[in-house]
């Protein structure tokens, strides 16, 4: 079938509900205790619809004419020590519209197992390998999951964390043609015990872009801010504030409107104080080392808050 006639007017499933054409990985690193999943479509808001994970318990991705209730259904079987190819077909057999769904799962254990409907619209398929599943329908071809799949394999064996891991096999599937229809949002969720704001829930990462015209990079660039805000600094990354050093942040605080003293190369208490309004403002305040260091990372925010000032302007207030 050609990339667009073979299925216009059919993209509405059964029941009058558009179809989630869609491409998503699941995968479990039960070591580290972390489950997760990355999905993208062209489809509003589809991290509404296709995750569902729990830490210690496992993750489901439910797509192509999504039954929604395979998330909560899925992760109540695998909390009872159901296996993932156990789950998978717990949940097709009771389903008499089982050939319009697609569904990927990976437990607890790290084994993982998929699904794919006769009905779903080609290209449609799934991968399964060690701790995780690719399964996409709506697709440009194999490629699309074989390459999703590689590349969620060499990014694990780089050591890379889970969440990206999963944007790179986003970005991979992407590149091979992605969802014929073409992109819309993306979604990335990471669960770990105790991994949420304060440690009250296990959310380490949950990223939605609902409408965008690149939602992977988009997905992306949300990632590498919850990298920012929320994770771990890196003692090696600090910066001494002293000399050129100092003489920057002034200038660079002064462009976004948080210094109006003269640049003098001197940590002063209108600088402490200026830096401190800024790390403050901008949520840093994990990110905070002292009156005479400045976090590397935290630097580089301020030169990029910098650049996007009107020139010869102040930042709003």
């Amino acid at each position: 079938m050609n990339d667009r006639a073979g299925f216009r007017g059919r993209v509405w499933a059964p029941g009058g509900a558009p179809w989630v054409a869609t491409f998503s990985i699941v995968a479990a690193d039960p070591e580290a205790g972390i489950w997760g999943i990355g999905v993208q479509s062209k489809f509003l808001a589809v991290g509404a619809v296709v995750p569902w994970a729990e830490a210690g318990t496992g993750a489901v991705a439910t797509q192509a004419w999504a039954n929604v209730s395979y998330g909560p259904e899925g992760l109540a079987l695998l909390r009872q020590g159901l296996s993932a190819e156990e789950v998978v077909a717990r949940l097709v057999e009771a389903d008499p519209d089982r050939d319009h769904r697609q569904l990927g799962v990976v437990d607890a254990q790290g084994r993982a197992a998929a699904y794919t409907g006769k009905a779903c619209f080609e290209w449609a398929g799934h991968r399964v390998g060690p701790g995780y599943a690719c399964q996409g329908n709506i697709l440009a071809g194999p490629a699309v999951v074989d390459h999703m799949a590689r590349a969620y394999e060499a990014a694990r064996d780089r050591g890379l964390p889970m969440e990206e891991r999963l944007i790179e096999a986003l970005r991979a599937a992407q590149a091979e043609g992605g969802d014929r229809r073409g992109q819309q949002s993306a979604a990335l969720l990471v669960v770990k015990p105790r991994g949420g704001y304060g440690g009250y829930n296990d959310r380490w990462l949950d990223l939605r872009v609902d409408d965008h015209p690149r939602p992977i990079e988009e997905l992306d660039r949300l990632m590498r801010l919850h990298r920012l805000y929320f994770g771990t600094p890196d003692p090696a990354r600090r910066v001494r504030l002293e000399g050129p050093v100092v003489e920057e942040v002034q200038r660079l605080l002064q462009a976004t409107g948080y210094y109006d003293g003269p640049v003098t190369g001197q940590v002063d208490e209108a600088t402490r104080q200026a830096l401190r309004t800024f790390q403050l403002n901008e949520n840093f305040e994990e990110r905070e080392v002292g009156d005479e260091v400045i976090d590397g990372d935290v630097l580089d925010y301020l030169r990029s808050l910098a650049r996007r000032q009107p020139a010869g302007g102040e930042a709003a207030t």
